[in-house]
């Protein structure tokens, strides 16, 4: 039998590493209808690849909504089992459309806050890699770093996904 998520959980890991499916489960493990928060934009053929790739692999059950920007209000509207994946995308987007970031995390964090979950936040972790050669790149990371850190101190429990392995880096109910 599962264990069941703390109310907020976020699930860093680096392309590839299980992130996602190990989020879905986490969910799962609660009565359906589950809420996927979806933030990508499907710009070109192989990114509506791996989006459908995403939507195929859940059962029934879940709750798909497309919400590349406004992820706060898409929390407030829901009472159920939430997954956002993920943030990093998500980040992508506000930069590109060149929105306030401290005020857009600022929102997220309410939202976060006053979600009644569980919520598992899904995102890559960037910051493991050489130093971007160019400035938007790097500040890039940086917006992402300074937002994992945010959300990773008012998370109830965060997990680092490596090779499909999640390694619980603060466990539920306190720090390590």
């Amino acid at each position: 039998m599962r264990q069941a998520p703390p109310r907020m959980t976020l699930v860093l890991g680096g392309a590839r590493s299980g992130k996602s499916a190990y989020a879905e489960a986490l969910i799962e493990a609660h009565a359906a209808p589950w809420l996927y928060l979806a933030t990508a934009r499907a710009w070109d053929e192989e990114m509506r690849a791996r989006i459908a790739l995403h939507r195929e692999r859940r059962p029934e059950g879940w709750v798909t909504r497309d919400v590349p920007v406004d992820l706060a209000a898409a929390l407030r509207d829901w009472r159920g089992p939430v997954l956002v994946d993920c943030l990093t995308l998500w980040l992508t987007n506000l930069m590109l459309a060149e929105t306030d970031l401290p005020a857009a995390a600022e929102a997220l964090a309410a939202a976060c806050a006053a979600a009644p979950g569980p919520l598992v936040l899904v995102a890559n972790e960037v910051g493991l890699g050489i130093v971007p050669e160019n400035a938007l790149a790097r500040r890039f990371r940086d917006e992402a770093g300074r937002l994992h850190q945010r959300l990773a101190a008012q998370a109830d429990r965060v997990v680092l996904t490596v090779a499909g392995l999640p390694l619980v880096v603060k466990p539920a109910g306190g720090t390590p």
